[in-house]
């Protein structure tokens, strides 16, 4: 991807920023080409650039095609790398230990990419005994919006 001939490109400091200001992958690439430009992209085996698109439907199309990417990768680096942090599944079981807890998980991430980490990481056995699991796909507005969490009550 290229915005007037330089490639598009989200330092961790830029992510952050978006990440804490606009939720969901989506939102936050039409915010970021609705300020910076709309890119021009060339498919893999194209031979030359597709145009910038202009029309709604058109960058609609791009950003359905650049998340359904991303979560393609996502799901490949969660499967090869992704581990629980220190502590992390001993908290949980503890918590899924206690009738006097309710236990759940909101997570930003597409459900397909959701699942990936889970089944991955916190494995099926587990993510059975949670009281809620909602993804972001489950809700219209992401986080940092609440809403996810006010659902899941």
């Amino acid at each position: 991807l290229k915005i007037k001939g330089e490639p598009v490109v989200w330092t961790e400091e830029y992510y952050d920023v978006l990440q804490n200001t606009i939720g969901g992958g989506k939102p936050k690439m039409r915010w970021h080409f609705g300020h910076e430009g709309w890119p021009t992209y060339r498919p893999e085996g194209a031979k030359e650039d597709v145009p910038v698109p202009i029309q709604p439907e058109e960058q609609s199309k791009l950003i359905d095609a650049l998340q359904d990417q991303k979560t393609v990768l996502y799901k490949k680096l969660v499967s090869e790398v992704a581990e629980a942090r220190p502590g992390v599944l001993e908290l949980m079981d503890e918590g899924l230990g206690r009738p006097d807890v309710a236990m759940g998980i909101c997570s930003a991430a597409t459900k397909a990419g959701f699942e990936q980490v889970v089944n991955s990481v916190v494995q099926e056995d587990r993510l059975g005994r949670f009281d809620v699991v909602k993804a972001g796909d489950d809700v219209d507005k992401k986080k940092p919006d609440p809403m996810i969490y006010n659902m899941a009550q």
